[in-house]
């Protein structure tokens, strides 16, 4: 047990303090608090602890509305003032650009936070577990894939939950079991809520390691009659031992393939396997944003990397000559040719392959981007990506990103191939947690 002054906290939401010389992460913890902790990981310059109490707590401590917090491991914020998460945010993108892209002079904007953040997103995906026998589900604790049982969870929209205890209920009464990750043993795996805020339309998807699960037809019943706005019923199935949600095989249980959804005046078509921002909400000021960024006057040829189904290339559309989405997913680039088509939107194509081969033949064919959109994983753009976007030289260059440190890496490495970063604003696509979108405008060192 150790007593210590939280000072700081990490980028991961991870309250920081020094104890004979180690820096300690408390999670759950704010700087100026003092409290008692427990040890339960020691490496040579730094140890892992959890809060036993806080003797001192912060002002701007909040109180967690959820029973789970903090053992679940959604919400690594949930203890800290909303306000405060927002400046949180805005510090983290400051370090990164600083300390690992190594520039200055880039402005990071206050984050673009939401009037309300609970409540908030339109994909749910909860782990199946079994208890006994009882069947049960919630999130994975923190750095474990021990699942933490929850009935409810105030992040999602109430609809998810709803679809959830229905699923409870039904497989508990007929007897079908989750799946054992340890055994391969068993049958449902996850379970997957996706909502259209616009449209109402509702998708269940229950993920299960074999298509052959005992009552299935009992249970489709169940859930067809139990859940509200039910539009689309299906089962994905994955065999595989391993810690991929999703497998590559579907079947339509009930009802549609696909659900519907608007953002701003555009339609999107959504499979169960599509990629689709969680907040929709934020999702169109984080695309007005980009759109601005972009400082389209009409005349201009836009190159929208990493594309997903389309959804930031019809918002450029509306604004530039042409756009060309790349995207290395078939089944996207299909949903965004057909959302193109949905739309009106004539003066989008979209390629599919890798984004470092397709842009040097489009470059190759006459192609020449005045403006480039990149929004890549987590992971950030592959270095042949960043030659590539040099090569094409852009006079500017919107990236939107999820992690601040791949960002920074990858706007330090376009820098010094004169593609300058001018300003940066995160915008709080998952309130409650440590995470943190940002888009960046970078155009040509000489303009």
């Amino acid at each position: 047990m150790v007593t210590l002054v939280v000072t700081d906290l990490a980028s991961n939401g991870e309250g920081v303090g020094r104890y004979q010389g180690f820096t300690i992460f408390v999670p759950g913890t704010l700087p100026g608090e003092e409290g008692r902790a427990r040890v339960i990981s020691l490496q040579k310059s730094y140890a892992r602890a959890l809060a036993t109490d806080v003797v001192r707590p912060a002002a701007n401590r909040a109180a967690a509305i959820c029973s789970a917090c903090p053992a679940c491991g959604g919400c690594q914020l949930q203890h800290l003032a909303y306000s405060d998460q927002l400046r949180f945010k805005q510090q983290v993108v400051e370090r990164a650009l600083h300390h690992i892209g190594k520039l200055d002079g880039v402005e990071v904007l206050p984050t673009l936070g939401m009037e309300k953040p609970w409540a908030y997103r339109n994909k749910a995906q909860f782990p199946l577990a079994q208890r006994g026998k009882r069947l049960v589900a919630g999130f994975y604790a923190p750095r474990s894939h021990q699942v933490v049982e929850i009935t409810t969870c105030p992040l999602q929209l109430p609809q998810a939950n709803v679809a959830l205890k229905e699923l409870l209920a039904a497989a508990n009464e007929l007897g079908i079991p989750a799946y054992d990750e340890q055994t391969g043993e068993g049958f449902l795996r996850h379970l997957l809520v996706r909502s259209a805020v616009r449209t109402g339309e509702l998708m269940v998807v229950v993920v299960a390691r074999s298509a052959a699960i005992p009552r299935l037809p009992e249970l489709t019943e169940r859930l067809v009659a139990g859940v509200p706005g039910l539009t689309s019923l299906l089962l994905n199935v994955n065999p595989r031992r391993t810690n991929v949600i999703l497998g590559e095989e579907w079947h339509t249980l009930w009802g549609k393939p696909s659900i519907t959804e608007y953002l701003g005046p555009y339609r999107f078509t959504i499979s169960g396997a599509s990629f689709f921002q969680v907040n929709p909400t934020q999702t169109v000021k984080l695309y007005q944003k980009v759109v601005e960024f972009a400082a389209l006057t009409g005349i201009e040829t836009v190159v929208d990397a990493y594309c997903g189904i389309g959804t930031i290339s019809l918002f450029l559309a509306a604004k530039a000559k042409r756009v060309y989405g790349i995207e290395v997913v078939p089944s996207a680039v299909e949903d965004a040719r057909l959302s193109a088509r949905e739309n009106g939107i004539e003066n989008a194509e979209f390629y599919q392959g890798e984004v470092e081969e397709v842009l040097p033949r489009l470059v190759a064919a006459g192609v020449k981007p005045d403006v480039m959109v990149v929004d890549p994983p987590r992971q950030g753009c592959r270095s042949e990506v960043l030659l590539a976007m040099a090569a094409a030289m852009p006079a500017r260059i919107v990236y939107v990103s999820c992690n601040p440190a791949t960002l920074a890496r990858d706007l330090g490495i376009l820098a010094q191939h004169g593609l300058s970063p001018r300003i940066a604003q995160p915008v709080d696509m998952f309130p409650q947690t440590y995470h943190v979108e940002t888009i960046a405008r970078i155009q040509t060192a000489d303009l």
